[in-house]
């Protein structure tokens, strides 16, 4: 990558030097790409112990699954209003509070307790955790101009994969030698450790608003309302292919290791292993999906075909692969198309972001991202509450039932990000005077 095509402006006058900055720009994605990591490691955790836990603490599918949706309760919440004030406060300051009360929301559960105390320890730790993936994109994205915002983009999503990929091996492992309870306690030490060096190396961009972007004064975008953004077809569209995602990635999460070892008939050990096929080849979509929109973008073709129709393909063809599991005959035919409907459906982050953050002018990126965070992840309050009920009433064919469902929400989200994703046509709708 080469160096932003602009110099900013320090306040004090002072010059920095364009590859000083750019340096600095890959130093902070890197360290925002294992933030995510542990995001989504603290995620996963209850999935992966999701039969230890109800042997332990004697729960139905359905509390489980209640006690898994508990994590989102705040979620939504807590992104809308850390959303807001990222567009005011330092996104360094508060990344470095999140990464701090993840940790600390993790230990009553560590400590002991049933399920009360874990209930509420998710809770807290959603609350902590709703705000991490817009404040990571926005925090990123504001070191790079729109035109290099792709990869960057793509590679805070694909900490969201490798959280899965890495995490899941070694937690599976310390869940079945040493207790579900000691892989919380790895998570608290390696939050802790984030939040240490995060504090020493992580800074806030210089394309915070369109005049550090090098911008003349009459190419500045002015604010408008909130409500303007989040009446466009855009905004609306890329919400809505995403919270159809989101429905998938929750699911994934909180049932895909059950499903594989209670429906599919793996042992915990197999399962522990094939539950990263999925993240992996979400990975490879998310770096395949940067790689096309960037070149399409760089040839000049709209972001409405390059972020819009890309994303809108992807999610169709993760549905047609979940809606192909009844036609599949033997374990790993249906394996497959699990970890091919799951990792194509799971993998529309990185278009919603960096599409909004199109949309909206700078001063409003921050509010219109965690709005949009806050509606997507209302998903994950349901999705698995509903897998759960489907287990109870239908027994192991509950899992093929919840992928079905998965198919027919992402059919719903391919054509909301075909019809109604087009950004350039809305930003010049937004920057039109009003009367």
């Amino acid at each position: 990558m080469t160096a932003v095509p602009t110099v900013p402006q320090h306040p004090t006058g002072t010059i920095e030097d364009p590859g000083s900055s750019s340096r600095r720009a890959w130093t902070v994605t890197v360290l925002l790409v294992v933030f995510m990591m542990v995001n989504f490691a603290d995620k996963s955790v209850l999935g992966l112990a999701a039969d230890e836990i109800r042997a332990d603490l004697d729960l139905s599918a359905t509390q489980f699954g209640l006690a898994s949706s508990a994590f989102f309760l705040f979620f939504s919440v807590a992104a809308v209003l850390v959303g807001l004030a990222a567009d005011r406060i330092s996104p360094k300051l508060l990344l470095l509070v999140m990464a701090v009360l993840w940790s600390v929301a993790q230990v009553p559960a560590a400590i002991g307790g049933g399920l009360a105390v874990l209930v509420t320890s998710r809770v807290f730790l959603g609350a902590a955790e709703g705000p991490a993936f817009p404040v990571a994109q926005q925090a990123t994205l504001s070191w790079f101009p729109d035109h290099r915002r792709n990869l960057p983009g793509a590679l805070i999503t694909l900490g969201v994969t490798l959280g899965v990929i890495v995490s899941a091996p070694g937690l599976s492992w310390v869940i079945q030698h040493h207790g579900w309870r000691a892989a919380l306690w790895v998570l608290v030490a390696v939050g802790a450790a984030w939040a240490v060096a995060w504090a020493a190396l992580g800074a806030d961009g210089r394309h915070r608003d369109a005049t550090a972007a090098g911008k003349p004064p009459q190419e500045v975008r002015a604010a408008v309302p909130y409500r303007r953004i989040f009446a466009s077809r855009t905004w609306i569209g890329a919400t809505l292919a995403y919270f159809t995602s989101y429905w998938t990635v929750a699911l994934m999460l909180v049932w895909l290791p059950s499903c594989l070892r209670n429906g599919l008939g793996y042992s915990a050990h197999t399962a522990g292993t094939l539950v990263v096929a999925p993240w992996t080849i979400g990975a490879v979509v998310l770096l395949a999906q940067a790689g096309i929109t960037g070149r399409l973008m760089r040839r000049g073709v709209t972001s409405r075909r390059a972020r819009g129709g890309v994303g809108g393909w992807i999610l169709a063809l993760g549905a047609a692969c979940c809606l192909a599991l009844p036609l599949a005959d033997g374990t790993t035919a249906k394996t497959v198309l699990i970890a091919l409907g799951f990792g194509l459906g799971g993998s529309y982050a990185t278009i919603a972001a960096t599409t909004v953050a199109e949309l909206a002018p700078p001063s409003r990126d921050g509010g219109a991202l965690g709005a949009m965070n806050a509606v997507v992840t209302a998903a994950g309050l349901a999705a698995p509450a509903v897998g759960g009920a489907l287990v109870d009433a239908q027994g192991p064919d509950g899992y093929q039932s919840a992928v079905l469902l998965s198919g027919l929400l992402l059919v719903v989200g391919a054509a909301a990000s075909f019809l109604l994703v087009d950004p350039p046509r809305d930003v010049a709708r937004l920057d039109r005077p009003t009367r």
